[in-house]
């Protein structure tokens, strides 16, 4: 990525103010031993401003120096009483904590491959993970009980770990610990995808030239850290020396609270946390945001003009998954001019839209969106990984440019369904139920169809005191698009399914 470039954005984000020499040179000496990863990044910042307050959880405030001081004894403690190695893997199955952040620390600092693992996992899925995984350690939260057989270290006996730490010192192992992120698993057992470790300053100032966050900020990521979203929260967050705000679980009102209490100015989250915070939060609580990013599924009809109308020009939606990072980021003008874009590629980024050849194809028509950058994932861990065309990596979505270069997703390339000889898109219908003011929350499938080969079904959740009827939603969807979009199914529900990232358990769906 070009140098200027580069240096311009962090001077910009208040990354390049003066400092006493010798921080500056501990600041750099820890970047060049130990990278950019998790490990490097909080070790910069203990360099640069050690007394900063690096992470404020419902336990306690730390600063970066105690966070790393922690980190350190946790990674010996793995080492020496664990027998934890470069090339190990150990699965995290944490809720957002400082706790966490030492734990994925410490476990990348002796260059082993820490698998974040979603909360949300059964019994059944977790063996599955561990066997497939071939965990050496499991370190999990108190509260969650493990399967038959699986045993793992929890959150007191991490403490004592931790306090017991034997002496020595920690050096860069020859080969960076990875991160192992779990696929969403909306529709079966999730698969690990291999992250990159940034090689630079790079893919950071890709995101803070597009989403103004700036150094010292006070960030509450919301967004799981075990999610791709969550977890990209936390590496800017560290690369930006900022304080970073969470909460185990995500309660709209005491979220809010926390922001309001801890000042934040920027929160990441993932999109249903903000029709959340719409409907639980009073529209005259306002913490001091100067950004709210977004990323991890679709933003629903009008939602975000809703948001904005309320919080201010601060919304930032990012289009990506876990295989190819980032495809596109937009901006709140973005998304006031057409509030169902994914924004536009950032700086260093491609993002084309192919025929099922691998043939560009013009402008406004719908194909299949692939993505080019630095922090394309590493594959699967079971050796497989996503098509790719001249450096490209296939997203799996489907989507269309427009004339101003705009993104914009018209659904999964697996969920489009052949209708009587239609192809059909449910996020289609999806945004267009999605609008509808007596509509909560609304998911479009489809389903197998003995006449027409597949139909579509809509799942909606109606408003408090709604009364919707399955014509009256055929009806509106008749009289905005093609008669072969219309739902043959409608079916009332008090809530959806969904993961603990928010994304729709289209399996759990009643047929």
């Amino acid at each position: 990525m070009a140098v200027p470039f580069v240096l311009a954005t962090l001077a910009r984000r208040g990354l390049l103010r003066p400092g006493p020499p010798a921080d500056l040179i501990r600041q750099l000496t820890a970047l060049r031993r130990w990278g950019f990863g998790l490990a490097g990044e909080l070790r910069q910042a203990a360099a640069r401003d050690p007394e900063r307050v690096a992470v404020v959880d419902e336990r306690r405030a730390v600063t970066y120096r105690d966070l790393l001081e922690r980190a350190g004894r946790l990674a010996r403690a793995l080492r020496g009483t664990v027998r934890v190695e470069p090339g190990d893997r150990v699965g995290v199955l944490c809720r957002n904590s400082a706790a966490m952040i030492e734990t994925l620390v410490a476990v990348t600092s002796l260059g082993a491959d820490a698998v974040l693992i979603n909360t949300g996992l059964s019994g059944p899925q977790l063996s599955t993970v561990a066997r497939e995984q071939q965990l050496r350690a499991l370190i999990h939260d108190d509260e969650f009980e493990l399967p038959k057989g699986l045993d793992g270290i929890g959150a007191a006996r991490l403490d004592e770990l931790i306090n017991e730490a034997p002496p020595g010192e920690l050096t860069p192992p020859e080969h960076a610990g990875r991160t192992i992120v779990l696929t969403s698993g909306t529709t079966g057992v999730p698969k690990g995808a291999l992250r990159r470790t940034p090689g630079g300053f790079g893919p950071l100032c890709s995101m803070i030239d597009r989403i103004p966050l700036r150094a010292g900020d006070r960030v509450l990521i919301a967004a799981p850290l075990f999610h791709t979203w969550g977890y990209a929260g936390l590496q800017i967050a560290l690369a930006l020396r900022a304080t970073v705000v969470l909460r185990r679980r995500f309660e709209p009102v005491a979220v809010s609270a926390a922001m309001v209490r801890e000042q934040c100015t920027a929160m990441i989250a993932v999109p249903v946390m903000l029709q959340q915070l719409m409907e639980q939060v009073p529209a005259g609580r306002r913490p001091p945001l100067r950004v709210v990013a977004v990323s991890g599924s679709a933003l629903p009809g009008g939602l975000a003009t809703r948001f904005m109308d309320r919080y201010g020009g601060v919304l930032y939606n990012v289009y990506g998954s876990t295989e190819v990072s980032w495809a596109s980021i937009a901006t709140p003008a973005d998304l006031r001019a057409a509030p169902n874009t994914a924004g536009r590629p950032p700086h260093g980024t491609r993002t084309v839209v192919l025929d099922e050849a691998g043939r560009p194809l013009p402008t406004g028509t719908v194909g299949r969106l692939f993505v080019g950058n630095e922090m394309l994932f590493d594959g699967y861990s079971n050796g497989t990984s996503r098509e790719r065309h001249h450096g490209l990596l296939a997203t799996g979505d489907l989507g269309h440019l427009d004339a101003a270069g705009r993104v914009f997703v018209d659904g999964r390339e697996d969920d489009m369904i052949v209708s009587g000889g239609e192809n059909v898109f449910p996020a289609e219908v999806e945004n267009l139920l999605a609008g509808l003011p007596q509509i909560r929350e609304v998911a479009v499938i489809g389903v197998p169809d003995a006449r027409y080969g597949e139909r579509l079904a809509a799942y909606l959740v109606p408003q408090p005191g709604e009364i919707l009827g399955p014509e009256q939603v055929r009806d509106h969807v008749r009289r905005h698009l093609a008669r072969f979009c219309v739902p043959r199914d409608v079916v009332f529900l008090p809530s959806l399914p969904r993961n603990a990232t928010g994304k729709v358990l289209t399996r759990d769906l009643p047929r």
